[in-house]
Parts: structure tokens; sequence; C-alpha cells
């Protein structure tokens, strides 16, 4: 296999972190941003007694400016990027009708606004390389939505508005543009939750268990693959049977 460029946002996370090694074990020099430098040095840290390592980039992907500074410096020490996943989210769960304009913008612009933010960066030059990967990483309530998230919602459901755009403008190119997007996921995120919610969560999964990082992980590594050259647009639903569509 080719070794290439991969940048993950959010890469420090739960499902990141699954998402880097996997990428690395492919033999790929993988990158992440980061927005708390003791979080995320300590992250490298872990990462490398593990044996995994893992570059780490200054940038706010919410912030156009940041991103494309943190891409530049990628680019810059580890070669250019062709493959990239734009996993970085936030929540800001709150009712519709008592949600504040900042618990909107901070979610669109983290969960949304950051898909363009980083991938306009590096998408001219997968067109001229004639090759490149880029994947989102949504959301089941992208697709069903969810009590308390139309922030979070609205902007995993975008996720995919912008993976089948993205896609029909450079398939010509060697470029393919996919979606993943996850069930409830053993992260530290959904472990806070209180056990009697993540109880009743797990009833309603026909497999029976929240999902693992890793799980979510391969799947990336699926669509990374040069075999996988032929899939785009594509919404990879990797949920337990939580939530069926066609």
């Amino acid at each position: 296999m080719t070794s290439r460029v991969a940048l993950v946002t959010g890469g420090t996370g739960g499902i990141g972190t699954a998402i880097c090694k996997q990428l690395h074990d492919q033999g790929h020099r993988v990158a992440s941003n980061y927005r708390d430098a003791a979080k995320a040095q300590l992250w490298q840290q872990q990462m490398r007694q593990a044996g995994y390592d893992i570059g780490i980039f200054q940038g706010d992907v919410a912030d156009t400016a940041q991103s494309a500074a943190m891409v530049a410096a990628v680019e810059q020490e580890l070669g250019p990027v062709e493959i990239l996943v734009n996993n970085a989210g936030i929540t800001r769960d709150t009712t519709f009708h008592r949600m504040h304009a900042e618990q909107w913008h901070e979610v669109i612009n983290t969960n949304l606004n950051s898909v363009f933010n980083v991938t306009r960066p590096v998408i001219e030059g997968m067109r001229r390389r004639a090759w490149g990967r880029v994947i989102q990483i949504s959301s089941i309530n992208g697709l069903k939505g969810q009590y308390g998230q139309a922030n979070y919602a609205a902007a995993k459901a975008g996720m995919h508005g912008f993976t089948i755009s993205l896609a029909r403008e450079n398939a010509a190119f060697g470029i393919t543009v996919n979606t993943i997007s996850p069930g409830y996921v053993a992260t530290d995120m959904v472990m806070a939750v209180p056990e009697e919610v993540r109880a009743k969560i797990i009833a309603d999964i026909p497999t029976g268990r929240l999902g693992r990082p890793e799980e979510i992980a391969y799947a990336v590594a699926f669509l990374v693959a040069e075999q996988a050259a032929w899939i785009t647009g594509s919404n990879l639903d990797i949920n337990g049977g939580h939530h069926m569509g066609w």
C-alpha cells in the first residue's frame, strides 16, 4: 500500500484516536489538529508510548484562517494531504425553543463550517495530483434527528450534502468523497451519559451494545483503500441496526 499523508480533525477524541491509529497501522503519515496544547501534548506522548507517531498541529477548525495555517503547517512538515477525515465535532444540547444563538453557531461552526475550512485548502492539490480521499464523520442523529439536538442534527445532515456535491465535482479527478454516520459509540462522551439513559439507548439497538471506536476506524480504512475507488458520494451507516434506511 502506498504511504500517504492523512489529516484527521478532532483526532484526540475517542473515534478520532481510533482513526489515527488505523491509518497509522496502514502505513500512512498521520496528523491531527488541536486547540488545547497541554491536552494534545499528553495525547501525543501516550500515542508514542503505544507505538504511534502522530503529528499534532495547532488550529481551531471552526476558524477559516487557523484551518488554512494548520493545513499549510502539516503539508510543510509531512507533505501534501491526500487523505482528509473531517471528524471534529462538539455538542451544545438543548431544546430549540431554549437554544441561544451562541449554542447554534458554535455547533454549526465546529461541525459543519469546519468541513469547508479544512477541505478547501487541500482540494486543489488533490485535483492536481489526481488522487484524494475525503471522508466526513457524520452521525446517526443527522439521519433521524434527536431531541435537544436541532443544531447538531442540522450540522451532521449538512455534512452529507457537502459530500454528495463534492463527490460529483471531483470524481473525474480520482478523488472520492464519502460520509460515515456512526450510531452510539462507547466514547467518553457517551459513557458520561447517566447509566439509566445509556441502558435505554442500548435497549433500542438490535445488536444489544454500543459501537466501538475501532469499528468506525475500520470503515475509514475501507474507504481510503485503493480498491474503494468506485465508492463515492455514499453514506455508510454504522449503528448496530439502530436506524435503518434505503
